[in-house]
């Protein structure tokens, strides 16, 4: 690593771990940055204090790091692998069916948060295997039928949860489904982190692991086969890793618009790079821009603002930006 990319990579480091501490101290019940700190050092405080920042803050903010690292890692790899700079962590199906996963457990279950978040991971999970199958069926398996596979898979789903909103109780599930699909930090519990750690860790090693592999993705298949990369078998491993990350995050957040698409061009136009370290900077970006709009969340308005909405009004902007600069 060079010296500059240290630098980069310390500073955005820094600049995550400051926005945190602040963020932790704002909200409803305000914790003055001397208190965090007094927590921090085993310092007696007061009670109530230390039971908002272990009970609500900490885990809340632990969770929006988590997830911004994941999808703006997985959205650089997705992106990466796809050839295809508007590639999101929802163009094979991830976020489609995590949401008709999450539908089917409002409506038909119990609609508990356990039973959402379970059900919505296994809808995302689903709904890539299936991409995959429909891929395999394809005598040509190339990125163009992934992606092809990707739009069915989310056409269908999208239609099975219109059906399913119109037959749904207006005044409970409708609006539980509306609310989930736009996200959110709200009920985060420090049981739902630990939750969903494993499968994180593991679609994050899985990733690092393979990271010359996944740049090498970034090259025409006949060039990668002819380097001796086993193309298909290597593309699939990193898709299920990446699928891994993005819904174990979104099982327990909700849908999360846009950061999986501009945190990584973020980090590309900082670092001038498209290598596996500007996919592990994009992760500290999106971590970032998740925590400063979980703040901005909870404080802008006496009601939480879905956090979907506010990256939306980050990201768009950033895309017309991007639309602009490329022309």
């Amino acid at each position: 690593m060079s010296k500059k990319s240290f630098v980069q990579l310390f500073l955005a480091i820094l600049i995550l771990l400051t926005v945190s501490i602040i963020s932790i101290g704002i909200g409803r019940y305000p914790i003055s940055i001397e208190d965090i700190f007094k927590i921090i050092f085993n310092v007696e405080v007061d009670t109530t204090t230390r039971m908002v920042f272990f009970g609500l803050r900490l885990p809340r903010i632990i969770m929006a790091i988590i997830a911004g690292i994941g999808l703006s890692m997985a959205g650089s790899v997705y992106q990466t692998i796809f050839k295809n700079p508007l590639a999101t962590p929802d163009i094979i199906g991830v976020s489609s069916g995590a949401n008709l996963g999450a539908a089917v457990a409002i409506i038909y279950l119990s609609g508990g948060t356990r039973t959402i978040a379970v059900a919505a991971f296994v809808g995302g999970i689903i709904a890539v295997f299936t991409a995959i199958g429909l891929t395999r069926l394809s005598n040509y398996g190339g990125i163009s039928t992934f992606v092809l596979a990707g739009i069915v898979i989310g056409s269908i789903t999208e239609g099975l949860i219109m059906m399913m909103k119109f037959f749904a109780d207006p005044e409970k599930q409708l609006a539980a489904m509306e609310f989930w699909a736009m996200g959110s930090f709200a009920g985060i519990t420090e049981d739902k982190v630990i939750s969903i750690i494993p499968y994180f860790i593991i679609g994050i090693a899985t990733l690092i692991l393979l990271r010359w592999q996944i740049n090498i993705l970034s090259l025409n298949d006949d060039e990668g086969k002819s380097l001796g990369i086993p193309v298909e078998m290597i593309r699939f491993v990193v898709i299920i890793a990446a699928t891994l990350v993005v819904a174990s995050i979104v099982s327990v957040t909700g849908l999360i618009a846009f950061i999986g698409l501009i945190a990584p061009h973020i980090g590309r136009m900082i670092t001038k790079k498209n290598d596996f370290y500007t996919t592990i900077f994009s992760g500290l970006i999106g971590g970032i821009i998740l925590v400063v709009a979980d703040c901005l969340a909870r404080s802008l308005s006496s009601s939480e603002i879905p956090i979907s909405i506010l990256t939306t009004f980050i990201g768009a902007p950033f895309l017309a930006y991007l639309m602009s600069r490329q022309r």
